[in-house]
């Protein structure tokens, strides 16, 4: 897997600070410490850590037709809020409580900005159960289900889903997502199962996040063992090792991204 220079909003994120999971922590106590000076800094110090996370979660809403760097700049308001209202107390990655956040700032953009038009009763409905999921979000750490948020409203199922859906933003099914000149690839040719949302897609942000913490010859072994369907001896050949090796290194790379995730 190759990710490779990203610039957006002037920020290169390949010269973005990758930190642990021990010194976001550390930064977030600094953040909540008191002390002014010291938590202006560490402020400064997550927020430029996280670009990346941001980046990966506005990729998610490439086809909004909004100006990406647009999206970029509402992403970092989540991210700021993220870490102002962060609980250390709760035993939870700092990404795993951000990802939600941003997405939820993003989606309000998205939904404040839209060309079209619903009754007031329904857009309140959507606002209230937007909220209601912010807030569960925040005491409870995880993305509320349609039947928490209706029970907490007391309005039916139905009726919150029928809300928050006249609020998404809207995407042609004929929308093109690729092109090679020749043939195209719309976003009908795209539709995930209905077995995969948002969990789906967070644990994919939290491999990728576990992927760029290995060291680089075990992640060069995991990404051609798993993404590129390589052998132990095809990869030991490659990089110059024994086959052994490289199933001791493979072994170790797969257990860090166990504790990882």
């Amino acid at each position: 897997m190759y990710y490779g220079k990203v610039e957006i909003c002037g920020v290169d994120t390949t010269k973005l600070k990758t930190l642990s999971s021990e010194e976001k922590r550390r930064l977030l106590c600094l953040v909540k410490s008191g002390d002014a000076a010291a938590s202006e800094e560490a402020r400064s110090e997550l927020i430029y850590a996280n670009l990346r996370l941001v980046l990966s979660v506005i990729q998610r809403f490439s086809g909004s037709r909004e100006n990406m760097d647009d999206l970029f700049q509402v992403g970092c308001i989540g991210l700021l809020k993220s870490i102002d209202r962060f609980d250390l107390d709760k035993e939870v990655e700092f990404s795993t409580y951000a990802v939600p956040m941003i997405i939820g700032e993003v989606r309000r953009y998205l939904r404040d900005n839209s060309s079209f038009r619903v009754s007031r009763s329904l857009r309140d409905l959507a606002y209230k159960a937007l909220t209601v999921r912010e807030e569960m979000m925040r005491r409870e750490n995880r993305e509320a289900a349609v039947d928490d948020i209706a029970a907490a409203l007391g309005c039916e199922v139905r009726d919150v889903t029928e809300a928050l859906a006249s609020i998404a933003d809207p995407v042609s099914l004929y929308e093109p997502v690729y092109s090679d000149g020749t043939d195209q690839i719309y976003v009908m040719d795209q539709i995930a199962d209905e077995g995969e949302g948002d969990e789906a897609w967070l644990e994919d942000i939290a491999l990728r996040e576990a992927l760029s913490k290995l060291a680089p010859r075990e992640r060069s072994i995991i990404e051609m063992r798993y993404f590129y369907g390589k052998t132990q001896t095809e990869i030991a050949s490659k990089i110059g090792i024994s086959q052994a090796q490289v199933s001791r290194l493979e072994k170790s790379a797969l257990s860090s991204i166990k504790r990882q995730m």
